[in-house]
């Protein structure tokens, strides 16, 4: 095992190349620092130095380790500066998941801007659902996720800074009688099929959609379910039902379906970004940023045309 105090000590006699100054660059004597040199090139099994009365000089083996000598030490020097940086929150792994609508709203300019400012910091992103996060966050294989779920239902167990909160709106294809209409009714789309995301990949929102049904006494009938909110509104298209989705999603057009705002329904849906136990100091400054956005208010929303 070769150690850095060796490594130092042979840096300054191959700089020197003389074991008196060397010796008394390191501040010590030379009869040590010799014996010391010897040790290494035992412990090596090859020659490091030419001697002679007159001069040193390095052999082959010495040079290549020079090269090497000296990098290994500057990288140990660079230890404490590295983490130091890390126990700021100036530099490491974060690891985020989220939920694919999110990357519809301020959440991919959020990330590009802390990404931008914080070069030092390697972000990890995967898209996955709320049962998947849950599990990951709980065995720690992310630092933290942006999940949606019904407004004030922040799962058990977790940290959470609200994000936005928005009203469900529908997706109709072209050809429901309630597509010309600026404005709908619940009960113009009350009686038809839905397509929607399986409970599992959102729980506190289904049943937020399955209640508002419930309490304007209809009960939905879901012909299809899918995960992916682009796939749910092909569906649509298609002509396999309706389907209700994020304010934020409904603002990107697609051929074949239009987005309509129901009157009268309440804002059902809350997008959090949430961690496990306490924040490392990386997701703190992350959670900060977020916070001390310009933009970072929850917007009010306009009609979709």
């Amino acid at each position: 095992m070769i150690e850095l105090r060796q490594l130092r000590q042979f840096v300054a006699v191959a700089e020197e190349m003389h074991f008196r100054r060397a010796a008394q660059r390191l501040h010590m004597t030379q009869p040590p620092l010799t014996q010391a040199m010897r040790n290494l090139e035992e412990q090596l099994g090859a020659s490091l130095f030419d001697r002679t009365t007159r001069r040193v000089a390095l052999t082959s083996a010495g040079q290549a380790l020079l090269d090497q000598a000296r990098r290994l030490l500057q990288m140990s020097d660079q230890i404490p500066t590295i983490v130091e940086a890390a126990a700021q929150g100036i530099s490491g792994r974060l690891r985020l998941a989220f939920a694919s609508t999110v990357a519809y709203g301020r959440v991919p300019g959020w990330i590009s801007k802390f990404r931008h400012i914080n070069s030092d910091v390697k972000l990890e992103l995967r898209e996955a659902t709320i049962d998947v996060q849950m599990a990951a966050l709980e065995a720690e294989e992310f630092d933290a996720g942006f999940i949606l779920h019904a407004v004030g239902a922040v799962p058990m167990g977790f940290s959470a800074l609200s994000l936005l909160i928005e009203p469900f709106f529908v997706a109709l294809p072209v050809s429901h009688p309630a597509a010309t209409k600026k404005t709908v009714m619940f009960a113009d789309v009350a009686s038809d099929s839905i397509v929607t995301f399986p409970r599992n990949a959102g729980p506190s929102l289904f049943d937020a959609l399955l209640s508002y049904y419930h309490t304007n006494g209809s009960s939905p009938h879901i012909a299809q379910e899918a995960i992916e909110m682009q796939t749910i509104v092909s569906l649509v298209a298609a002509g396999m039902g309706i389907a209700w989705v994020p304010y934020v999603f409904a603002r990107f057009a697609r051929p074949g379906i239009v987005y309509r705002q129901v009157d009268g329904m309440a804002d059902l849906i809350e997008t959090s970004l949430i961690w496990k136990d306490r924040a490392s100091p990386l997701l703190e400054r992350f959670v900060a940023h977020i916070a001390g956005s310009p933009n970072f208010v929850h917007p009010t929303f306009d009609p979709v045309d």
